[in-house]
């Protein structure tokens, strides 16, 4: 695929979550994701996620905790909600893993005027996740 290097995305949407392990379930148990990695901090009896990375097909997303610190932590401080698009094979498939996992549906699988067919969920702190089927070609 054009823009990959090593079989590597080269773009990583990344989102700080109040409880990063409730979304490291909701990702992987409603959505299909993979964990690739965790790594985890417990001071206090509090576990914080510092880094995780999420696999779905040949992409990626990158998340932890807030108030974890940092410079990346303090930048976001403010952030709101983003919206992340995922391509997945079988929408309506996708779609009902999410609802059998109690995901809050925005919108059911739907074709639309270009050719693709989607759904739009929304995570446990308020991140827009659509899932479908377009999968536009990236020149070189």
């Amino acid at each position: 695929m054009a823009g990959m290097d090593g079989g590597r995305p080269s773009i990583y949407p990344t989102l700080l979550y109040a409880d990063a392990k409730a979304a490291i379930r909701q990702l992987t148990e409603a959505f299909g994701f993979s964990e690739a990695s965790v790594y985890e901090s417990d001071e206090g009896g509090v576990t914080t996620v510092m880094h995780a990375e999420l696999v779905q097909g040949n992409g990626a997303v990158m998340l932890g905790s807030k108030g974890r610190g940092g410079i990346f932590d303090t930048a976001m401080k403010d952030a709101g909600p983003t919206s992340v698009y995922v391509v997945v094979d079988d929408v309506d498939s996708h779609h009902q893993r999410a609802v059998d996992h109690g995901a809050e549906i925005l919108m059911p699988p739907t074709d639309q005027d270009y050719g693709s067919r989607d759904y739009m969920a929304r995570d446990l702190e308020g991140n827009i996740w659509s899932f479908g089927t377009y999968a536009p070609e990236i020149g070189a």
